[in-house]
């Protein structure tokens, strides 16, 4: 969980974290990234990665279409998302 909150790898997971309120007052005026988009149904999900839809990194003909297994990124750090699939060690 530790390593989750420290280097998130997935982009809803960066997006999840981007959401959570900051109680420092200095930085209220941060400016944050919010993905794009309404979130998908859960009735009638995306083809591919659930995410694709909002992603700015998704790949036209991949993420659309394939949902990506489990690669791990650091040992015991596993992540499902196109963008690691070269990374695996």
């Amino acid at each position: 969980t530790g390593e989750l909150l420290k280097d998130p790898l997935h982009p809803y997971t960066k997006s999840l974290l981007q959401a959570i309120p900051d109680p420092d007052a200095k930085n209220r005026f941060v400016i944050r990234e919010i993905p794009p988009g309404e979130p998908p149904s859960l009735v009638n999900p995306p083809s591919g990665c659930r995410f694709h839809p909002r992603c700015i990194h998704a790949k036209k003909g991949l993420c659309n279409v394939k949902e990506p297994p489990e690669f791990e990124v650091k040992k015991g750090h596993l992540v499902s998302c196109w963008l690691y699939a070269d990374s695996e060690e």
